[in-house]
């Protein structure tokens, strides 16, 4: 039985291998959750959420380069290079765009940056009382309309968007396998009683019904992800519950009751194992749409909260500049929504052929 369960999976493997658009979307998918992890070593805004606003470069072209003058606090506090890494930096420095400096001993002089023809304000700091640097800043995204790096917005976004979908499926696959498993392999009473909670559950809107389990539970980034996760749960136990009412009458579930063995082996060591392939292809396809909801969520104002980066959020925010000359601020996290969620559904459809033991 070993020799022909690794065969089988050894056999799918193969088939997987040879489906270009499946190991790409893979790949794809390991890329984006490795920059979900590390977002802000790769961030050039490293501060929390990418959340340093220089509001006088408010929704500059891609490629715009400033001078930046970082005036450091007195009140800087410490903080792990573990909490920096996962988390990003306390960001206490004051930053100030600038259009030109000199300095002269130990005083700067310097003149704050300022769009459409304005003459910026000229300022000036001594360095024995103030410690400060400058430097050269090149936005290679371009900056949003609160002068936020886009391109570090679009990295850190991806860690709510990747992740959603790791809990959101997660807990579908958990409820919605124990709720098919219990009402396939029982049936009776017990059947129609989930399958009525499976079908009062199917018929109310996905969107209407996170919105309301959302407003039940608050706002937030944790919120959110239980919402949607707890809305994905029946498509899943639908087929768990076909899948085993199917396979509970195979002569190797029948030799494990003559065995004596309980019902919660029977169904966890016997069936399940067997009846996987069509769950993993709907886990791979609730993986796009638990990203889909969380970014129309986002767009409604109720999925993650500012400052939090979330590409729906980021959609949000500049929908209305798509007709004021700049669409690129509302086209680059959409497109990014658009590449995940194409990804997640190609790599289930080569997992649907790879896992076809007719093909």
């Amino acid at each position: 039985m070993g020799k022909t369960t690794n065969s089988l999976g050894q056999l799918a493997l193969q088939k997987f291998k040879k489906d270009f658009w499946g190991v790409f979307s893979f790949g794809f998918i390991v890329l984006v959750g490795l920059v979900s992890i590390f977002a802000y070593v790769f961030a050039p805004d490293s501060s929390q959420n990418a959340n340093q606003m220089h509001l006088p470069i408010h929704s500059k072209k891609p490629g715009f380069s400033i001078d930046i003058l970082k005036i450091e606090s007195d009140n800087e506090r410490s903080q792990s290079a573990l909490s920096k890494l996962f988390f990003g930096k306390n960001v206490v420095a004051t930053e100030i765009a600038i259009s030109e400096h000199r300095i002269n001993g130990d005083e700067l002089n310097y003149k704050e940056y300022a769009s459409d023809g304005l003459i910026g304000v000229e300022k000036s700091i001594n360095s024995s009382q103030k410690k400060y640097s400058i430097s050269n800043k090149t936005f290679y995204l371009g900056t949003d309309k609160y002068g936020r790096d886009l391109l570090s917005r679009v990295l850190v976004g991806a860690r709510i968007s990747f992740f959603i979908g790791f809990v959101a499926v997660f807990i579908s696959l958990f409820i919605g396998v124990f709720m098919g498993s219990v009402s396939g392999y029982y049936g009776g009473k017990i059947d129609a009683f989930i399958m009525w909670i499976i079908n009062v559950t199917w018929s109310i809107p996905t969107l209407l019904l996170v919105i309301a389990i959302t407003l039940a539970l608050g706002k937030g980034f944790w919120q959110v992800f239980i919402a949607v996760g707890l809305t994905m749960w029946v498509e899943v136990a639908r087929v768990v519950r076909g899948q085993i009412i199917s396979a509970k009458e195979m002569q190797y579930v029948t030799a494990a009751r003559a065995l004596g063995f309980k019902d919660f082996r029977i169904i966890t060591k016997h069936i399940l194992p067997n009846i996987m392939a069509p769950v993993i292809v709907i886990c791979a396809a609730n993986f796009a749409a638990a990203i889909l909801i969380e970014s129309g969520l986002s767009f409604l104002g109720i999925g993650a909260q500012p400052p939090m980066a979330s590409w729906g959020a980021m959609i949000k925010d500049h929908y209305n500049y798509i007709i004021l000359g700049k669409p690129y601020l509302a086209l680059v996290p959409g497109l990014c929504i658009m590449s995940l969620v194409m990804a997640f559904m190609m790599i289930g459809n080569a997992l649907r052929d790879a896992l076809d033991v007719k093909s």
